[in-house]
């Protein structure tokens, strides 16, 4: 059964009851900051609060790991597009303790893409095509690899503006205690 009636069902007394209002803000980050982090649920409230930010502060993009997989995705477009367009003038990366992305099991996800109906052929074909299972999936060591690993990548990116300060910190999903691990990188 489906979760999306019941969504839509919240949604339509949200807006009925002007819930929206205490939320209003426009598309500009006020505090000049673009945060890569990952989509663990324990982060959707605590990571803002743990950072002082309210509603219309900072532009969040959020992946598995909060890693940056290929210098032209989409998540690194995302952070171009939030420093030329929107303004942002910071990049945080933020990883955290207990990420499940920490030596991630690829081939076990790949097994499990028959238990949910993928015909192996598809998988089969990809990895034919040069897409690696391994590489596509694949995680870090350690939280501070994973950060690291992002944080030089967009530091290295040949559109990145060297003025814009880079910082990788991790967060505890639990208390929100910050350790910052790399404060406006750059390769020495």
């Amino acid at each position: 059964m489906s979760i999306l009636s019941s969504l839509l069902a919240h949604n339509k007394q949200f807006v009925e009851e002007r819930q929206y209002e205490e939320y209003l803000t426009d598309k500009f980050p006020d505090k000049k900051v673009v945060v890569l982090t990952c989509m663990d649920t324990r982060l959707v409230e605590l990571l803002p609060k743990a950072l002082g930010f309210k509603n219309g502060d900072a532009k969040f993009i959020k992946n598995a790991g909060g890693i940056l997989t290929q210098p032209f995705g989409s998540a690194m477009r995302s952070i171009l597009v939030a420093v030329y367009k929107l303004g942002a003038r910071e990049v945080l990366v933020v990883g955290h303790h207990g990420c499940g992305m920490t030596n991630l099991d690829a081939r076990g996800i790949v097994d499990k893409f028959a238990e949910h109906g993928i015909n192996p052929l598809a998988v089969e074909v990809l990895e034919n095509a040069g897409i690696r299972m391994e590489k596509f999936l694949r995680g870090f060591g350690s939280e501070q690899e994973g950060v690291m690993h992002s944080v030089r990548m967009i530091r290295r990116h040949p559109l990145f503006p060297p003025a814009i300060p880079v910082h990788g910190l991790i967060i505890d999903p639990e208390t929100g205690a910050l350790d910052v691990i790399a404060e406006d990188f750059r390769e020495e």
